[in-house]
């Protein structure tokens, strides 16, 4: 099988540095936020804010809840952040599985970039769309509480 994309953008109300810093810093605060979607996340390696610490994520996708362990990559410059996939339950039907945040300022509004890149086990696996559409939640579940606040 290929290695596969899929991606979407949203705008965002919120400035860019805040969505790269709660990732970056504070993931266990990703769970009180959005808690409809990220019910848990846990640190097995390094601590929450060092590249290359490795997490673990519960979360609920529709009916489906699932764990995603994963190996983080921050890049302050592009303020993106990877989550190479390690474990989980998303390799039931994928053999590569790779989330990537990237939040970026502009001047006309602020863009959140949320893509997979993956390999599927088989053919007839569908794209993870259900995927993407867990991290737009999540991204609009913090969008939210940031201008609440």
């Amino acid at each position: 099988m290929a290695l596969r994309k899929v991606e979407t953008e949203i705008e965002i109300k919120a400035p860019a540095e805040k969505f790269y810093n709660i990732f970056k810093r504070q993931a266990h605060h990703v769970p009180n936020i959005s808690s409809g979607s990220i019910q848990g996340v846990q640190v097995h390696e390094g601590d929450w804010e060092t590249h290359g610490s490795i997490k673990s994520w519960n979360y609920s996708v529709g009916d489906e809840v699932g764990v995603f362990k994963e190996k983080v990559e921050y890049n302050d410059e592009k303020k993106s952040i990877t989550l190479n996939g390690l474990e989980g339950d998303v390799f039931q039907y994928y053999k590569s599985f790779k989330p990537v945040y990237q939040f970026t300022q502009k001047d006309e509004g602020n863009i959140a970039n949320l893509s997979i890149e993956y390999e599927k086990l088989t053919e007839d696996v569908a794209a993870p769309d259900k995927y993407v559409g867990l991290m737009v939640n999540i991204v609009k579940d913090l969008d939210a509480h940031f201008i609440k606040a």
